[in-house]
């Protein structure tokens, strides 16, 4: 005996096809830090890498905060990256006290014992020139 029979000629409903993996996955710690320091490339998109990856932004989203946090790391580079370093002259250190004044594009050094007298005139001629 039939207990159910289906008439094709009726419309059908909503019918949803789902690609991808349908499991729930487990990641390394290792899987999960090279995702994470792949979203943080220069110009990487956070969205397009967990989509490759096929995981949700906001699951990619939490490696990230732990990781921030200190609960994941993030793989190494293969190659490491140096910085170039600018080294300044070094300005001469002053062997005895001085006051360094600049304004309107000219500077004074007194040194300590300087007449005062004679630096308030040359500071009146500076004022004058501004």
């Amino acid at each position: 005996m039939v207990d159910h029979i289906v008439d094709a000629t009726a419309p059908r409903g909503r019918v949803e096809i789902r690609s991808g993996v349908g499991r729930r996955r487990r990641w390394s710690d290792e899987d999960k830090g090279r995702i994470v320091a792949e979203s943080y490339a220069p110009g990487a998109v956070v969205s397009e890498v967990a989509r490759r990856h096929e995981i949700s932004p906001q699951h990619l989203f939490a490696w990230r905060k732990a990781a921030r946090n200190g609960q994941l790391a993030l793989a190494a580079d293969e190659a490491a990256e140096f910085v170039p370093v600018m080294m300044a002259a070094r300005k001469p250190v002053a062997t005895t006290p001085s006051i360094t004044i600049e304004t309107a594009g000219i500077v004074v050094r007194a040194e300590c014992g300087v007449d005062v007298g004679w630096l308030a005139a040359v500071l009146r001629v500076v004022k004058g020139l501004s």
